[in-house]
This record gives C-alpha cells, structure tokens and sequence, in this order.
C-alpha cells in the first residue's frame, strides 16, 4: 500500500497512490507498508538506487543500517511495539530525500500512525521532511521512556509476589516477559542512538539549527534512559536470584518433611519386619498381649522419633 501525505499549511491531505499514479506535488511523506513486487517497481521509478527489500531492511551491520546514496540519505531503525504483553521491534526503512520523507515497512508501528493523526489534528508544524522524521523520532523516545516505565511498575508487584507459593510459576513467566521487553527496548535506545549520531555526524549540514537542538536533547534523553535500562536487567537478575532461591527453598522443607517422616517411621518399620518374620521360637506369638506390644512398641517409637527432632529444633 502507498500512501502520500501532501502537507501544507498545518493541512494534511492523504492520497492512497496505485502503480499507475505518480507523486503528488508537494508531497512532505510517502509511506509504503507491506509494498508487493509492482509497488517496488513502482518506485523504483523515482529512484536511482535500488530499492531496499525486507532483508535488507533487517540487516544488523552499520554499513547497511546508515548510509548516504544518490537517493539521500538511509536510516534503518528499529521500532518497538506492543503486541498484549509483550514488546517486538519492528524495522521501518527511511530514506530522507530533497522534497520528501520516504519510509517503507513490513508491519504496522503505532508510533507511525501517532504521527499521521498528530498531523491531521494540526497538532504538529512540520515544514521540512528532516523535521518530520525527527518528530517520529521523538515519539520513539518517548514510547521507549514510557515502556521503561511499565516495565518499572510490573517489576514493583512481582517483588512482592516471589515469595507466595502459589505464585512462583506466574512469577518465572512474569520475569521471563519483562526480561525480554527490556532486552527490547534497550536493543530499540541503542539502534536509535546510533540513528541520531550518524545524523549528527554527517547529515548536520542539512539540519536547521531547531533540528539540531531537537536532535542533542534526543540523544541526552537515550543517554539518561540507558542507565534505567541497565537497572531494570539488575533488578530482573536479582528478582529470578531470589525466586530461584525461595523455590529451592520450599523444595528442601518438601525433602526434609520426607526426610523425617522417613526416619519417624524406621523404628515402628524395624519393629513390624522383626514380629513380622514366622520362626518356630518366637514366644509373643503366643502372648496373649503380644499384638498390643509390638502396636504400642511402634507408636512408642515413632513419638519418640519426632519429639526428638522436635526438640533439636529440626521440625
């Protein structure tokens, strides 16, 4: 799907484009989600250079993340999403030309349609396609700050969970989620980080100084959420630390609960096998009183067992 967003006195009129279309004049951003082969074609075009596929867009290297062609200039960033209770990051193509801002997706990212509702409400005064993709840029900062804080407010209620029973294995898969998020999401600040930087470095020359302002209070913001970040993989650490330990906890009074009982019931064990075996010279078989004797002999026993490990302070 192609579309052009045509922006013009805080006015944003939307064009659902087709391969037989061309780019609307004044076009500030042409979005492309999901381009099938005769998209890609499409825009090929109004290119020089190749346009990028969904594995190219993935790539992890720098060389392939950032680079500057005849078309302008290429950022690859990784985007988060929420997807119910788990965190994915999706990689959206941006390729900042002359007159417009072109970005090409596999999946949809909510930050993308924040953006495009924030320019209909007028909420935006965006006037250079440098400035647009700077805008999603600081939404995506501030979607990072505020995922670090969901994940602060879920690691507050699972402190307090660890050592309820019932709650170990909600617990194990509560942390599991949370770990992953934050690997995300700290994977998303360094990406972005990146992102910025090379900006910084070698595109400065096509940033107005508002952009360049706007660019350094992104990166001091990446700068102060990384140390939340790394707090948040420390306290992940230390919170399955001590569910693992409280669980092996429980495990060993499950074991030592055996353990005694095991113990407690030798004697009365002993004493059965012994009134249990059928020799000929045995004289309480005869005994009148010899079954209550050896029933009161196993009771006596076992008691005996458990007040001495109570007394001992094992129990």
């Amino acid at each position: 799907m192609i579309t052009a967003y045509v922006y013009k006195d805080r006015k944003l009129t939307v064009h659902e484009l087709n391969v037989q279309d061309s780019i609307p004049e004044q076009t500030l951003w042409l979005d492309m989600f999901k381009p099938n082969d005769d998209e890609r074609e499409w825009l090929s075009r109004f290119s020089v250079e190749e346009v990028p596929d969904e594995e190219d867009i993935n790539e992890i290297e720098a060389s392939a993340r950032f680079f500057q062609s005849k078309d302008g200039l290429h950022i690859n960033s990784l985007f988060p999403q929420r997807v119910g209770t788990e965190v994915k990051g999706i990689n959206v193509s941006f390729n900042l030309r002359k007159d417009f801002l072109l970005t090409i997706r596999e999946d949809d990212v909510g930050l993308i349609r924040l953006l495009r509702n924030y320019l209909r409400l007028g909420k935006l005064d965006v006037t250079s396609p440098q400035g647009l993709m700077l805008e999603l840029f600081t939404l995506k900062v501030d979607y990072l700050s505020d995922l670090i804080e969901d994940v602060y407010s879920v690691l507050e209620s699972v402190g307090e969970e660890v050592f309820e029973d019932q709650e170990l294995d909600d617990v194990f898969k509560l942390i599991t989620r949370q770990e992953d998020s934050n690997g995300k999401i700290r994977l998303s600040l360094l990406d972005t980080q990146r992102s910025l930087r090379y900006i910084q470095r070698y595109y400065r020359e096509n940033l107005s100084e508002e952009n360049m302002k706007d660019l350094r209070e992104m990166l001091s913001d990446i700068e102060s959420l990384m140390p939340h970040s790394q707090f948040i993989f420390d306290k992940l650490n230390f919170l399955l630390d001590a569910a693992m330990g409280f669980s092996g906890i429980q495990q060993t009074k499950i074991i030592k609960i055996f353990s005694v009982a095991a113990v407690v019931f030798l004697p009365p064990t002993v004493i059965a096998s012994s009134y249990g075996m059928n020799f000929a010279n045995m004289p309480e078989l005869d005994w009148r009183f010899g079954y209550p004797m050896a029933i009161g002999m196993m009771l006596a026993s076992a008691a005996g067992t458990y007040f001495f490990f109570k007394r001992k302070g094992w129990l």
